[in-house]
């Protein structure tokens, strides 16, 4: 039986001021990578040069050349964003949805909230994104993260009717709060899969 038998693709969105090396990302990519799961890590232009249109092309530069595969999307904080954009912008379901620090809107940062502003001009298509999400979806959240109120990431989970699992001591999920590896994840994409 080869690993590779249900051709699944995990796409990671990092946030913004970040990168596809940052945090827990790496990790997760060699991780998924030995169990047989293609990973892509796309890097989106931050601060400078940070729209919701520009990350829109360079996600779409990354993919356009790859075959069909069933999709799971991963997002980090403003890339959480960014996933609930492309799933609304979908005709099809993707695969799953994994969400970790997620919010909309302004969170009073005046290092984020000017270059996030464009991903929140227009609102949401929460019954859409809601079917289109895929089978799995869940999200994750750190009980103090100096970032991101809790309720903040609650809220998109609850308009996901998706589980929101609370990460005592995880801050914002990176690595600023040790968050170099996150096994919850990983263990959530490859149950995934066996459902795909």
């Amino acid at each position: 039986m080869g690993n590779k038998q249900a051709g699944l693709r995990v796409i990671v969105l990092h946030g913004a001021h970040g990168g596809p090396d940052t945090n827990w990302f790496p990790w997760l990519d060699n991780e998924l990578a030995a169990a047989g799961i293609d990973v892509l890590r796309p890097r989106f232009p931050t601060p400078h040069g940070q729209s919701l249109q520009a990350w829109l092309n360079a996600y779409d530069l990354a993919v356009t050349s790859l075959p069909l595969a069933p999709t799971i999307l991963v997002g980090h904080s403003l890339g959480c964003a960014l996933a609930l954009r492309l799933v609304e912008r979908s005709s099809q379901p993707v695969a799953g949805l994994f969400l970790a620090s997620a919010f909309v809107g302004a969170l009073g940062l005046p290092d984020y909230d000017p270059i996030n502003q464009s991903f929140f001009d227009e609102p949401f298509d929460w019954a859409g994104i809601a079917a289109r999400k895929g089978r799995t979806s869940q999200c994750w959240a750190g009980d103090d993260d100096p970032y991101v109120p809790l309720s903040r990431s609650q809220e998109i989970a609850d308009r996901l009717e998706s589980p929101l699992e609370v990460m005592q001591g995880g801050g914002h999920l990176n690595s600023e709060t040790g968050f170099n590896t996150f096994p919850q994840v990983r263990d959530a994409i490859i149950t995934a899969r066996n459902s795909i």
